[in-house]
C-alpha cells in the first residue's frame, strides 16, 4: 500500500455547495485560512459580530490539539493516530506536529466533506519514514472508518484517536457516546482518546451565538456540558489535569495565564 493514500467514499462524488455556509470552511476562516467562500466569510463575520470570542475558541482548540499530540508522541511514545473529523488543513495539522517529533509516525485522517477531500493532497504530505492516509467516511460509521484505517494503521499497536470538534455534530448524546465506544473498543490497551468540543455553562453570549448559528441553515453544532464531555472518557484513565477548558490543559509555560472559555477537552489512556 502506498504511504500516502486516499480511500474514496460517498463524498468523493458530491459537489461542493458554495451557496450554504459550511462549518469546516467557517472554522478554517476563523483560524486564518483561505479555503472558504464568501458565504462562509459572511456567516463567520455574523457570528463574530455577536461573539468575537469564537476566534479565540477556534485557535485555542488548535493549540490544545497541538499540546495533546506533542504529549502523545514525546511522552507517551504513540506512533499512530486516527484523526476523525479532520476539517480543512491549516497550520499544525496532526501529521505535521507528530512527524516533527517522530518522522516514522503514521496518521489516518477521516472526513466526509468534499472540500476536505479536494485538499487531501495537502493533508497527505508525509515524511518518507512515516505515512498519512485520508478516509472518506462519516463519524457515524465507525465500522467503515476502522476497516479503511486498517490499511495504514496496525490496530495491534497503541493508537491515539482524535475527535476534535466533531462530536458536537452528533445531536444525540447517547449516539455520540456509542461512536466513541465503538472506535475505542477496536484499539488495544495503551491507546489514547483525545476529545475537545464546545461546552455549555461558561459563556452565555457564546451559547446564544451558537443557537443563532444552528438556526441559520448551516449544519448544526451542539454544545455539551463539561460533565457530558467527561462521560466520553468513561472506562479510561484521564491524564492530568482531566477534562478542563482547553486553555487550562497543560498550558505552555511561556504563555500568559490562561482563562476558561466555552471549549472543554481532555486526554485519556485505555487500560
Amino acid at each position: 500500500m502506498p504511504d500516502n493514500a486516499t480511500t474514496p467514499g460517498p463524498a468523493a462524488h458530491q459537489k461542493i455547495d458554495t451557496s450554504v455556509p459550511h462549518s469546516a470552511r467557517i472554522w478554517n476562516y476563523w483560524l486564518g485560512g483561505k479555503d472558504n467562500y464568501r458565504v462562509d466569510e459572511e456567516a463567520g463575520d455574523a457570528y463574530t459580530a455577536v461573539f468575537p470570542g469564537i476566534v479565540t475558541i477556534a485557535r485555542s482548540s488548535r493549540a490544545f490539539l497541538r499540546r495533546n499530540i506533542t504529549y502523545l508522541v514525546a511522552e507517551a511514545g504513540i506512533r499512530q493516530f486516527l484523526d476523525v473529523g479532520t476539517g480543512l488543513p491549516t497550520a499544525d495539522n496532526t501529521h505535521q506536529v507528530a512527524q516533527r517529533i517522530a518522522p516514522e509516525t503514521r496518521i489516518v485522517y477521516v472526513d466526509n466533506d468534499p472540500m476536505v477531500l479536494a485538499h487531501a493532497r495537502a493533508l497527505l504530505y508525509s515524511t518518507p519514514e512515516g505515512a498519512t492516509a485520508y478516509v472518506d467516511a462519516n463519524v457515524t460509521d465507525p465500522e467503515r472508518i476502522l476497516a479503511a484505517a486498517a490499511d495504514t494503521l496496525d490496530f495491534t499497536q497503541p493508537t491515539a484517536l482524535i475527535l476534535s470538534n466533531i462530536l458536537g455534530h452528533v445531536a444525540d448524546h447517547d449516539q455520540a457516546r456509542s461512536i466513541v465506544t465503538s472506535l475505542m473498543d477496536a484499539l488495544p490497551s495503551g491507546s489514547y482518546l483525545s476529545i475537545n468540543d464546545g461546552s455549555l455553562g461558561i459563556d452565555p453570549v457564546f451559547e446564544r451565538a451558537q443557537d443563532a448559528y444552528n438556526e441559520s441553515g448551516a449544519v448544526p453544532y451542539n454544545l455539551r456540558t463539561p460533565d457530558q464531555i467527561t462521560a466520553f472518557f468513561d472506562g479510561l484513565d484521564l491524564i492530568d489535569p482531566g477534562v478542563v477548558s482547553v486553555p487550562l490543559w497543560r498550558p505552555d509555560v511561556t504563555s500568559p495565564a490562561p482563562e476558561p472559555i466555552g471549549e472543554h477537552g481532555g486526554l485519556a489512556r485505555k487500560p
